[in-house]
């Protein structure tokens, strides 16, 4: 599976607004992405979850891109509070098929609850060199999780591929759900090649990456085009 990620917390240079989110979709799954991971924005461009920005983005995407499933972030930045973020899903009226919780942060396992609570399949969110992977493997609810979303955050292109597989190492396989590894910047692709290798779900866009692998400025429709022949190759 090819997960686009359009838009991330980058502050510029991506799309922002749900029609600029929809038409970056759209262009995406036409060359070959299968599921969405974006950040809805408010009105000053920073990530949100209220209910407003959320099925405004949502919904704009769906228009765009009937039938490809579509996930939101719950990231702490967005609300510091795991209290007021679970509040805030309990208010979205437009649910996304799935959102990102990221379980090295405070209330994550409240947070993945309310989720599932709502009936929005959960990402379970495990970034390398945090304590996330043991929070999430302890947790009851583990194999509840749509998939397993590894990051890699080692930036190093020539480590960041050591980094991930002894994330997944960390991880294991005894949860028994789908894992999607994706890295970042100078890591971004060679942990995608690791992934294709290891027949992994990926992921691609601006959120993680703004080149090609040979360093050449990408949107996201060309980055999904190269993920996908990479996938193929």
């Amino acid at each position: 599976m090819l997960q686009v990620c359009p838009n991330g917390a980058r502050a510029s240079g991506v799309p922002v607004t749900p029609d600029e989110l929809a038409a970056a979709v759209r262009a995406a799954v036409d060359v070959g992405a299968q599921d969405v991971h974006l950040h809805p924005r408010d009105e000053t461009g920073a990530d949100t979850m209220d209910p407003r920005h959320v099925a405004a983005a949502v919904s704009a995407v769906r228009a765009a891109a009937p039938g490809v499933p579509v996930g939101v972030t719950t990231g702490a930045w967005t609300a510091a509070d795991p209290a007021e973020r679970a509040a805030l899903i309990r208010s979205w009226t437009v649910l996304p098929d799935h959102a990102s919780v990221n379980f090295h942060e405070d209330g994550a396992e409240h947070v993945a609850e309310t989720l599932l609570d709502r009936g929005v399949a959960v990402e379970a969110g495990i970034f390398s060199g945090t304590e996330a992977a043991a929070r999430y493997l302890r947790w009851p609810r583990a194999r509840d999780v749509l998939r397993v979303l590894a990051e890699v955050t080692d930036t190093g292109p020539e480590t960041a591929t050591a980094t991930a597989k002894d994330l997944l190492h960390e991880l294991g396989t005894g949860h028994g759900r789908p894992v999607l590894l994706h890295g970042e910047d100078g890591g971004a692709w060679p942990v995608l090649r690791l992934a294709v290798r290891f027949n992994l779900d990926v992921r691609v866009g601006l959120e993680d990456v703004l080149t090609l692998p040979d360093g050449t400025a990408a949107d996201n429709t060309a980055l999904v085009q190269t993920a996908g022949m990479l996938l193929q190759a």
